[in-house]
């Protein structure tokens, strides 16, 4: 009896001992934590880049505008040598060397100046930006007259920001495209730089 009653004794000691083994038995529980912490890490740090970049972008899109506007507030680009096409072309380059590092101007970037006979004309205009995706007459259509002095302009300026995103965490594009229209635009009177002989 005492012998029956030692391995019984003895066969629930090793299962009790097995079972306290197993639990405390860690392996690969690095790889499990890992498994969970890391796609929300992941996501995390993509996001940051995403929505840093992004602003990043819209805030060399918004002083390429302020340098473009300048040129002809000033006068500039209307005292410029050429054709209106030329200056066109100088203005869409001036602006091109501030947003190149985004990618090809050609495919992304559209430059439009517009001249207004007052502030009541430009408060009504109510039409979209044109930007580099749209249709090509709508683009040959966009509007480039600088004016001269006290001009009432509004320079507009549309670039296609392609994100980085993989498709984790903050996706700032627009639905069902991996890109996004930044516009940004800047309204003055040209200064009278005929009368001055500003440059």
């Amino acid at each position: 009896m005492s012998e029956t009653r030692r391995k019984y004794n003895l066969t629930g000691g090793r299962k009790r001992s097995l079972t306290i083994k197993l639990f405390r038995n860690s392996d690969g529980t690095a790889a499990i934590e890992f498994a969970i912490v890391a796609p929300v890490f992941m996501a995390l740090m993509f996001s940051l880049f995403e929505v840093g970049w992004y602003f990043y972008a819209n805030s060399i899109v918004d002083a390429s505008v302020g340098d473009a506007a300048r040129l002809i507030e000033t006068g500039q680009i209307q005292k410029s040598t050429g054709t209106n096409d030329q200056k066109k072309q100088a203005m869409f380059n001036a602006v091109c060397k501030v947003l190149k590092e985004f990618g090809d101007c050609a495919t992304r970037l559209t430059v439009e100046v517009q001249t207004f006979p007052d502030f009541a004309s430009l408060a009504s205009a109510s039409d979209a930006a044109t930007c580099a995706d749209a249709p090509q007459d709508q683009r040959d259509a966009i509007p480039f007259s600088p004016g001269t002095e006290l001009s009432i302009v509004r320079v507009r300026i549309c670039f296609i920001y392609t994100t980085i995103n993989p498709a984790i965490g903050v996706n700032v594009s627009e639905p069902g495209t991996n890109k996004r229209r930044l516009i940004s635009q800047a309204v003055f009177r040209s200064e009278p730089y005929l009368t001055n002989g500003s440059t």
